[in-house]
C-alpha cells in the first residue's frame, strides 16, 4: 500500500533516490567492535574508539587532538561528575560535533493524551495549540563526534508544559520559545548503534531501539531513511532542506523531558545544546515525510499529523546530556 508525502509545515521525513548524495556511515561491523558489559548487556562498541577507551569521560585535549578545529571552549567550563544510573558513567554526557533537522507540526490531542503514562498527565500535558489539536516534534540528529562514538538518533516527541507550570496552549509555546527552554515526553527514540540503545534504555528511561537509519545529504537537501527492525525493510524517510541565511549567533536552548524510571516513579532529564549555525521555516516545502507499511508509519499515522508550524535546520551544534532525577527534586515533593 502506498502513501502520499506529509508536507510538513510545523514548530520543532520522499524516498531517497539520487545517487549523487553523500552517505553518513552507518552501524560498524562485527570486525570493528569489540564488546563491553554495560548492566549486564554484552554491547559492540568501535574498537579503539572514545567509549572503549574512556568510558564517556575523555579528556578535552583527545577530542582537540582527533576533531581538530573544533571549537571545545564551551566545554571546559563543564564539569563531569561519576554518576550511577544503572551503570558507572559521566554527567554530563558531551556531544562535539552534531546536526539535526526538527519539524513541529499538529497532531490529534486525543491521541497524545492516551499516549502519555497517566502518572506523567498529573504532572505535565500536551500543549494544545487550538481545540483538539497538539504538537509533535519530529527531530532526525548526526552526532558526528561525541562520548557516544559516532551514530544517528530519530526522536518523536510530544511537546508538553513544563512541570509545575500552568498548560496555557499557545501561550505556554510562546514562553518556552522566547526562553529557550523546551519540555516533551519522548514516544519513540530509534537509534543506529546498540551503544546508543542500551545507554538510553537502562539510563535514562527511554523508549528507544536498534535498527538502520541511513543519513544522506548534497547540497540541496539532507534524507534520513529509517529502516524497520521487524522486516529489515526502509519504513520511511524524511527530506528536509538545507536553508540559507544561516544564523551564526550562538543560541543556547533547553531540551527536556518527563517520564517513568525503571522503578515507575515520575523522572526527568534534559539537554543544552549550543547551537553555532541555525535557520528555521514554516514554508510547506522545507520538509517531506514518506510514510511506508512498517510499525513506526503506522504508529505515526495514528497521530494523525496535521499543520506544519515550524521547520528548524541546525547544522551545526554542541550538547550536554545531563543524567536523568526524580522529578520531586525540581518540583518538590506532592
Amino acid at each position: 500500500m502506498k502513501f502520499t508525502s506529509i508536507v510538513l509545515t510545523g514548530l520543532l521525513f520522499s524516498t531517497i533516490t539520487s545517487h549523487a548524495l553523500a552517505q553518513t556511515p552507518g552501524m560498524p561491523s562485527q570486525s570493528d567492535t569489540t564488546l563491553i558489559d554495560i548492566a549486564g548487556h554484552q554491547v559492540p562498541v568501535v574498537k579503539g574508539g572514545l567509549y572503549d577507551r574512556f568510558r564517556s569521560n575523555p579528556p578535552l585535549s583527545v577530542i582537540a587532538t582527533e576533531v581538530p578545529g573544533v571549537d571545545l571552549s564551551w566545554f571546559k567550563g563543564l564539569e563531569k561528575n561519576k554518576v550511577d544510573i544503572g551503570f558507572e558513567s559521566y554527567s554530563p554526557n558531551f556531544y562535539y560535533q552534531n546536526s539535526r533537522v526538527t519539524a513541529v507540526y499538529t497532531a490529534d490531542l486525543d491521541r497524545l493524551r492516551a499516549l502519555m503514562p497517566a502518572e506523567v498527565l498529573d504532572s505535565v500535558q500536551p500543549l494544545q495549540i487550538w481545540p483538539g489539536r497538539g504538537l509533535i516534534a519530529f527531530t532526525a540528529y548526526h552526532y558526528e563526534h561525541c562520548d557516544n562514538d559516532t551514530y544517528n538518533e530519530i526522536a518523536l516527541s510530544i511537546i508538553t508544559n513544563k512541570p509545575g507550570h500552568s498548560n496555557l496552549g499557545p501561550l505556554t509555546l510562546v514562553g518556552q520559545s522566547m526562553s529557550g527552554d523546551f519540555w516533551g515526553y519522548v514516544l519513540k527514540l530509534p537509534v543506529n548503534t546498540e551503544l546508543a540503545r542500551v545507554r538510553g534504555v537502562v539510563g535514562y528511561n527511554l523508549p528507544k531501539w536498534l535498527t538502520e537509519i541511513e543519513r544522506k545529504e548534497d547540497a540541496q537537501s539532507v534524507v534520513y531513511a529509517i529502516t524497520d527492525s521487524q522486516t529489515g525493510k526502509v519504513d520511511l524517510s524524511f527530506t528536509a532542506k538545507k536553508l540559507d541565511d544561516l544564523s551564526r549567533d550562538i543560541d543556547i536552548v533547553t531540551s527536556s523531558f518527563t517520564n517513568l524510571d525503571h522503578q515507575g516513579q515520575l523522572a526527568y532529564g534534559y539537554a543544552v545544546s549550543r547551537q553555532l549555525s541555525h535557520g528555521s521555516s514554516s514554508s510547506a516545502d522545507s520538509a517531506t515525510l514518506t510514510l511506508g507499511d512498517g510499525s513506526l508509519s503506522n504508529y505515526i499515522r495514528t497521530l494523525k499529523l496535521g499543520k506544519l508550524m515550524k521547520y528548524e535546520y541546525v547544522p551545526e551544534f554542541q550538547s550536554a546530556l545531563y543524567a536523568p532525577q526524580p522529578l520531586a527534586t525540581l518540583v518538590g515533593e506532592p
